[in-house]
């Protein structure tokens, strides 16, 4: 079963702890400026937004890598950066129409979300339950449930099928 990260940006404080999970599993260090998810500020509506790499099935990024720097994990269905493959020419970051991909001059390598092989930091660390890791075939199962319950017949199904 693929599973996937589940945002709900009404849920999120903004309070970063995602971004600080996520730099430390993967840099070993509390930097936000080194996470593979990022927390978007709104100032003017007062809200935030978690955003991080989708794992796309087209998967641009490791469509245009050059030396096939990006491959499949097929037990999590995340799209990974393979370090010592990757030249860090950034034709990927270039290829991400979400911009998700990253340069870390570091390293002079790409970085990016791979789903911590199966433990996303961000989605334990999150105190609000913004972020969770859910079986992929169900993420829009509660939109649908919003949208569903919006119209009376919708209404009354969520009713007679348990819904809320």
């Amino acid at each position: 079963m693929q599973r996937s990260l589940l945002i709900d940006p009404g849920k999120c404080t903004g309070c970063v702890q995602c971004e600080l999970a996520c730099s430390l599993e993967k840099e070993g260090i509390f930097n936000p400026s080194k996470s593979r998810i990022r927390v978007f500020t709104f100032h003017y509506e007062g809200r935030f937004v978690p955003y991080t790499c989708t794992q796309c099935s087209e998967a641009w990024c490791m469509q245009a890598c050059p030396v096939d720097a990006i491959a499949l994990d097929a037990g999590t269905g995340a799209k990974v950066i393979l370090d010592a493959a990757c030249v860090g020419c950034k034709v990927c970051t270039i290829s991400c129409p979400f911009g998700t991909v990253n340069y870390n001059s570091d390293t002079g390598k790409v970085i990016k979300c791979d789903l911590c092989g199966g433990d996303p930091a961000c989605a334990k660390a999150c105190p609000t339950a913004a972020i969770t890791y859910v079986d992929a075939d169900q993420t829009g199962y509660d939109k649908m449930r919003v949208w569903a319950g919006k119209t009376d017949a919708g209404a009354m199904a969520s009713t007679q099928y348990g819904g809320t």
